[in-house]
This record gives structure tokens, sequence and C-alpha cells, in this order.
């Protein structure tokens, strides 16, 4: 599963769906991806203090895996901003889970709805 800036965020909120699909998917042993690009979008909060903000990378490290956006999934994600109509982060995001072969988990599927191949699992 490739997860969204808007599911971590959601999690970290307490959202009670968010938190039991979360926690169900890490007891059955899935793989949770989390683009960099994601990442940076949770990390960019700038109400945190210095604790919560490393509380949170502790957080991202012990339970997502990084998947860096490297140049193969740079070039996913152009030829997805050549055919569709979407915000930058939104294709890395997008080519992130094309190039795991899992499906975008999201809050927010509107933003993703024109890419071609991609699944989406709304939370």
């Amino acid at each position: 599963m490739t997860i969204d800036a808007n599911i971590v965020i959601a999690y970290l909120s307490g959202d009670e769906n968010v938190v039991e699909q979360l926690s169900e998917w890490r007891r059955e042993g899935k793989s949770l991806f989390l683009p960099t690009v994601a990442e940076s979008e949770v990390l960019s909060f700038s109400g945190w203090t210095l604790d919560e903000r490393r509380g949170t990378e502790q957080f991202l490290a012990e339970n997502f895996t990084s998947i860096s956006f490297d140049r193969l999934i740079a070039r996913i994600a152009a030829s997805i901003r050549r055919s569709v109509r979407i915000k930058f982060p939104d294709a890395a995001i997008a080519a992130t889970a094309l190039f795991t072969r899992t499906p975008l988990v999201t809050r927010n599927a509107r933003d993703f709805r024109n890419v071609p191949a991609l699944r989406v699992f709304v939370v």
C-alpha cells in the first residue's frame, strides 16, 4: 500500500477509521510505502515543537518503508503529468504507487481519478 500524506496526517490526528485500517494492515504484514514527497508534506507542518517533529520522524521511520523520489519515479511522474492535469506532489505520489505496484491509500481520490492504471483505496 502506498500511503498519501493526508492518511498519515489523519492517523496522527487520531482519525479512528484511518488508525484502524493502518493497524489492520500492519497486523496482516502488508508493506506500507511512504513516498518521500508525502513525508516532506507531513513534516512541513510549522506548528510542531521540536519534540513533536522528532516524534513524527520516528513514527514514520518505524511504520513505513520510505520510497525515494529517484530518476525512474521522476520519469513515471513526468509521464503522468504529460497526460493528466495534476499537481507535481500528487503526480510523484501516484508514480510511487505505480512503481511499487500497490494501491494508493488516500482521503482524496478526486486528485488521482484520471491517472491511468492507478488503483486508489479511500479511507
